[in-house]
């Protein structure tokens, strides 16, 4: 099996190259379209200085079987309607944080189409990332 394949790849090297640089391209468009990403241990030092609000995107049941605590909960479907909530928090950054920072991008394209007054960034692989780095939660 690997020997077919790098036969093709020999062969056709053409091919392959012009696939990988597409690969390339496409993670680059997607990490730039998607807004800075800030692991979760970074978020936890931007909010414990205050520089931070985490506003979390998840729907309702997802957001109450446990979120970051002082989270700002606005479901996706209820973001373009709430803009306003979050241009309270001018002065600091806004984490946007999903369940596996995959609507994270989504989030931050939706409120910049409606202001870009805001700093904005997408929280590293979303909740799951957060709750496997051991961070509190809370259901409250």
């Amino acid at each position: 099996m690997i020997e077919q394949l790098l036969e093709f790849a020999v062969n056709r090297w053409e091919l392959v190259t012009i696939f990988f640089v597409l690969l390339l391209a496409l993670f680059y468009v997607e990490s730039r379209r998607a807004g800075r990403k800030v692991p979760p241990q970074e978020a936890v030092m931007l909010l414990n200085r205050d520089q931070a609000v985490i506003v979390d995107v998840r729907e309702k049941k997802d957001y109450g079987e446990g979120h970051i605590k002082g989270a700002i909960h606005i479901p996706m479907s209820k973001l373009k309607d709430q803009i306003n909530v979050l241009n309270k928090h001018k002065d600091k950054l806004i984490i946007i944080a999903d369940k596996a920072g995959q609507h994270g991008g989504m989030a931050i394209k939706e409120i910049q189409g409606q202001t870009q007054e805001l700093s904005l960034a997408r929280l590293a692989g979303g909740m799951m990332e957060w709750q496997n780095a051991n961070l509190p939660t809370t259901t409250k």
